[in-house]
């Protein structure tokens, strides 16, 4: 399976949203009720994620013209990482995470936070974040994790 990640453009905007909303509703629910699936994916219409786009460093990854996976860094932040559920395991979120800690580094940033959802613990502790602490969003439970980068 060959892809490219590629800095993401407006005009992506659309298969972004798509993927991020199958990857709450088919990955995320497993680990959280529908009605916290249903309020986080307020934040990732289409319209929503263009703005980011606008706000933050976004990435995709993309095989044959399709949006496989994104990602983003905001400050020192790492924030918006999913994969289409039907391509996870093969390697499309680790390097959407390498070109991620490469524009940190070319921005001076040496260490990165990630607020991770109870689904990508085991994921970002694998790239070798560790958790520093629990946070809530009234149920919602997101651990916070840090990496100082090499």
């Amino acid at each position: 399976m060959e892809y490219a990640v590629r800095a993401a453009r407006e005009s992506d905007a659309e298969g972004m949203s798509a993927v991020i909303l199958r990857a709450l509703r088919q990955t995320n629910a497993r680990d959280y009720p529908a009605d916290i699936i249903q309020r986080v994916e307020l934040s990732f219409s289409p319209s929503a994620v263009r703005k980011l786009i606008g706000r933050r460093k976004v990435f995709v990854a993309e095989i044959a013209g399709r949006i496989a996976g994104t990602a983003s860094l905001d400050g020192g932040v790492v924030r918006t990482v999913f994969v289409d559920p039907d391509l996870q395991g093969r390697g499309i979120g680790r390097r959407l995470m390498d070109e991620i800690e490469h524009a940190a580094r070319e921005a001076g940033i040496t260490t990165l936070a990630v607020p991770s959802s109870v689904t990508a613990e085991a994921f970002y502790a694998r790239l070798g974040f560790t958790a520093i602490r629990d946070s809530y969003h009234g149920e919602e439970r997101t651990i916070i994790m840090e990496r100082v980068l090499p």
